[in-house]
């Protein structure tokens, strides 16, 4: 750390993101990344895209993108937001709309990056405890009179609320933002978009990154009332106003077009899970029930941090979050049948090799 760095930040506690060994080497199911591949029109638009318009600034607006956006939501175009990624959603929506004396409310196992952006920002945070088997009661979260948000699916449980819940959440919390972050939402989860209509301090937050593949061209987008958009554009236009490149932005109005292509492979992501699952009880895992595209698991046995190694040396990656009460779980990213074959596999070595030495 250099003599310049603010005294406010010379202890901060950023967030860790997962590892990134892409080398080829790793069975890497510790990210939530896609194991499938662009849609054909996706790998298309990329191979005729014009390099020479890489000298001019993108479009701003992404008036193409957000009309596409718009139709696929039933929603009109002034509803969307565009961001280099979802967590800037996040980032921006707190810098937008939580005062110094109001709070951040987030559930105390969820998404790590909310407690990074709130100190970032020096707003307060509060923590609501989980209910039985890390749920989320939505009364909880009922007549707050704070901001809240609620990842959802849940991460890294898998958990999610249903739409009418989450309802619930925006009608009693009418003068506050609730800002629902559907990352996981297309693996078998209900979007509350819908409800936007209904609810002028609800913001919902969308990401390309796990069910279009696309983590790597950083594209999230935010739906919500004409308002709240209003504002998150005034937060962007004040810190980068092209957030997003050209390119990103013309590879995601093809992958809007090719919707009904990642719908299929959400869905066969989603079996090859239930697939999963079941083997895991088997091998005697205790397994919370997931609608995202990783699962939350815990063996009778043999504790998180240590399946995590062994497979790491197998060259196996998963996630462990080393902390209480979530330290004895690992969290799998759902790959192909093929990386989770090999997954099942490693982990039978594990468990077999942890037995023997207890005997």
């Amino acid at each position: 750390m250099s003599r310049f760095m603010k005294k406010a930040f010379q202890d901060f506690d950023s967030y860790t993101p997962g590892e990134q060994k892409n080398d080829g080497s790793y069975c890497k199911l510790n990210t939530n990344e896609s194991p499938f591949p662009p849609a054909p029109a996706v790998v298309q638009a990329l191979a005729d895209f014009d390099a020479d318009m890489l000298r001019l600034y993108p479009d701003p607006t992404g008036r193409v993108l957000k009309e596409k956006l718009a139709a696929m939501h039933g929603v009109a175009p002034e509803n969307i937001f565009l961001s280099n990624g979802s967590d800037d959603i996040i980032n921006f929506a707190v810098l937008a709309f939580v005062d110094q004396d109001e709070e951040v409310v987030f559930p105390e196992i969820s998404y790590s990056f909310y407690d990074v952006i709130a100190a970032l920002h020096g707003v307060n945070v509060r923590r609501i405890p989980m209910a039985e088997g890390f749920s989320i009661d939505p009364e909880d979260y009922c007549d707050l009179n704070q901001n809240i948000v609620i990842a959802n699916p849940n991460a890294p449980t898998g958990l999610a609320l249903s739409s009418d819940q989450i309802r619930r959440i925006a009608a009693s919390n009418p003068d506050h933002l609730v800002l629902i972050d559907e990352a996981y939402v297309d693996f078998g989860a209900e979007t509350v978009i819908p409800l936007i209509n209904e609810y002028d301090n609800l913001l919902v937050s969308r990401t390309f990154s796990k069910y279009a593949g696309f983590a790597g061209g950083r594209l999230g987008y935010a739906v919500g009332s004409k308002d709240l958009i209003s504002d998150l554009t005034t937060i962007q236009y004040s810190t980068n106003p092209y957030n997003i490149n050209r390119i990103s932005m013309r590879l995601a109005e093809a992958i809007v077009d090719s919707d009904d292509y990642y719908r299929v492979n959400a869905g066969r992501i989603a079996a090859t899970r239930a697939r999963v699952c079941e083997k895991l009880q088997s091998m005697g895992f205790e397994v919370i029930p997931s609608k995202a595209n990783f699962v939350f698991v815990r063996h009778a046995s043999v504790d998180g941090g240590t399946i995590y190694e062994e497979l790491k040396k197998r060259f196996v990656l998963v996630r462990h979050f080393d902390k209480a009460p979530i330290s004895d779980y690992i969290r799998v990213s759902i790959g192909s049948d093929r990386q989770m074959d090999l997954f099942i596999n490693k982990l039978q070595e594990v468990l077999s090799i942890n037995q023997a030495s207890e005997e």
